[in-house]
This record gives C-alpha cells, structure tokens and sequence, in this order.
C-alpha cells in the first residue's frame, strides 16, 4: 500500500466512525421524540380532541425547512423526513383514541 492509499483508507475510517456515532444520536433522538409524541397522543385521546393538528404540522414543516438550509442539507430531503415522521406519530395516536387513553 502507498503512504496515500494508506490514508485514504484512514480516512474513510474516521469517516465511517462519525457515520455510526451519528445514526446512534439519530436513533435514541428519535425514541425520545417518540416518547414525548406518545403522551402528546395519550393527551389528546384523553381529552378527546383530534389526532392531527394540521396547522401545528405545517409550521413544524416551514420550521425544518429552514433548519434544513442554515445546515446546508436539502430542505425537501428533510421535509419528507418530518413528513414521514408525521404520519408514524398520527397513526400512533389515532391508536391511542381507538384504545381510549390508557
């Protein structure tokens, strides 16, 4: 192996190490996000009031869009991204006023 191919092959390890540390931040943010959204859901069947909140959803949207562009990433990418995880947590929480709140 040459001095360069040496550390390129280095590099590409760091590169993957930030990698996993980094998909292992977006897991456990997530479940806590999950967590705060299933008693958001427990709230709302308890008190009876809808599963979505369209106008909180897209505000949540433009918010994360402008996020997106001040951390130079796609804001279509991240708006499928919320958007996606939109829809997981009103399914979670259509569950929770098909169950009653408990």
């Amino acid at each position: 192996m040459t001095d360069a191919t040496t550390r390129a092959a280095e590099l590409l390890k760091e590169h993957r190490e930030s990698i996993d540390r980094l998909d292992a931040i977006l897991v456990y943010t997530l479940g806590e996000r999950f967590k705060h959204t299933q008693a958001v859901g427990k709230l709302k069947a308890e008190h009876e009031l809808p599963p979505s909140d369209p106008a909180r959803e897209a505000a949540q949207i433009a918010r994360l869009e402008d996020l997106a562009l001040r951390a130079d990433l796609d804001p279509e990418f991240a708006k499928k991204f919320l958007k996606f995880i939109i829809r997981e947590v009103i399914q979670h929480h259509e569950q929770h006023q098909e169950n009653g709140a408990g």
